[in-house]
C-alpha cells in the first residue's frame, strides 16, 4: 500500500518501484488521502481551472495514472488543503484534510488497511517531504494507522484488524541522486537543469535522510513516464521530469530509495527489496 497525500504523487515517488511489484505479481493499492482540489496548473499548456473543475480533472488523470503502473487506487475523500504562500502564512482552508482531527483522518485510511492486508505501506518522512500541509498530515496518518490497524482495541467497527510488517518513507529527489544525474549530463555535454537547484539545497543544508532500501528499476522508468504524462494538468511534457535523456538515467540512477522507518519482522540493512524478511 503506498499512501499519497494528492493525484500524481504516486506517479513522481516510487512510481517504478510500484510498477516492478505489480509487473512480479504483487498487490498494489494506492491510497490517495485528497482529491488535489486546490492545486496549481503546472502545465503551461492549461489555462487556470476552479476547484470543482480541477477535482474532476484530476479524478480523471488518477485513473489514467493508474492504468498506466497497473496499480489499484482508493480515495480517502478528504479535501485538498492548497499550499500556502506569503509571510506570514494565511490560514488553512476550514474543513481541509490538515485541519482534520488526526484519529478521524485515520479512520478510513485503517479500514483501508484493515480490507485490502497490506504486508508493506509506504508514505512520507516526518517532513513530507517537502513542507505541504497534506504532505505533513498524509506522514501522520500513515504512521498511525500502521500502528494502530492491527489493535483491536482502536477503531472498532471498521474491519478485522490486520497488522502490517514493515513501514517505508518514500525517498524523492535526494541531493545524491541529483548530483550524480547532473554531473553525468555536464560530462556528456547536455545541459542539465539540476544546477540551480543543488546550489539551492546546499545553501540551504537540507538534511539528506537515510536510505536503507535500494530498489533497482530502471526497466521500469516507462511505466512511471506514462503516469507522469497521465497527470497532464500537473506535468509539462517539456519540463523538469522530463529533462533527462532516459539512457543516462538509466546508467547512472536506475534505482529507486526508500527509508525503513518501522518493520515487525527481522531484516538486514542495506536491503534491495521492500518484502526482505517478509518472503
Amino acid at each position: 500500500m503506498a499512501v499519497h497525500a494528492h493525484p500524481d504523487d504516486e506517479s513522481s515517488k516510487g512510481a517504478a518501484t510500484t510498477a516492478r511489484y505489480v509487473a512480479e505479481g504483487v498487490e498494489v493499492l494506492v491510497v490517495t488521502c485528497t482529491g488535489g482540489e486546490r492545486g496549481d496548473v503546472l502545465n503551461p499548456q492549461y489555462g487556470p481551472l476552479d476547484p470543482e473543475h480541477m477535482g474532476e480533472i484530476r479524478r480523471a488523470e488518477m485513473a489514467a495514472a493508474a492504468a498506466a503502473l497497473g496499480v489499484r487506487q482508493q480515495w480517502l475523500g478528504f479535501v485538498d488543503s492548497g499550499l500556502p504562500e506569503g509571510d506570514p502564512l494565511p490560514p488553512l482552508p476550514d474543513g481541509c484534510f490538515a485541519l482534520v482531527p488526526l484519529e478521524e483522518a485515520t479512520a478510513p485510511l485503517v479500514e483501508a488497511v484493515r480490507a485490502f492486508r497490506p504486508h508493506v505501506i509506504t508514505t512520507y518522512d516526518p517532513s513530507g517531504g517537502y513542507p505541504h500541509p497534506d504532505h505533513v498530515m498524509c506522514h501522520r496518518v500513515s504512521v498511525e494507522a500502521f500502528a494502530a490497524a492491527g489493535d483491536p482495541q482502536r477503531y472498532p467497527g471498521l474491519g478485522e484488524p490486520w497488522t502490517p510488517l514493515k513501514l517505508y518513507y518514500n525517498h524523492g529527489f535526494s541531493l545524491a541522486r541529483l548530483r550524480a544525474l547532473h554531473e553525468a549530463l555536464v560530462e556528456a555535454g547536455r545541459e542539465s537543469p539540476f544546477g540551480d537547484w543543488i546550489e539551492s539545497r546546499v545553501a540551504r543544508e537540507i538534511p539528506e535522510r537515510q536510505v536503507t532500501t535500494t530498489i533497482r528499476c530502471e526497466q521500469y522508468f516507462p511505466a512511471r513516464d506514462d503516469a507522469l504524462r497521465a497527470h497532464a494538468t500537473q506535468i509539462d511534457p517539456d519540463g523538469f521530469f522530463f529533462a533527462i535523456p532516459r539512457s543516462v538515467e538509466a546508467a547512472q540512477w536506475p534505482t529507486e530509495e526508500f527509508e525503513l522507518a518501522e518493520s515487525r519482522v527481522p531484516t538486514t540493512l542495506p536491503e534491495d527489496d521492500l518484502f526482505a524478511g517478509v518472503r
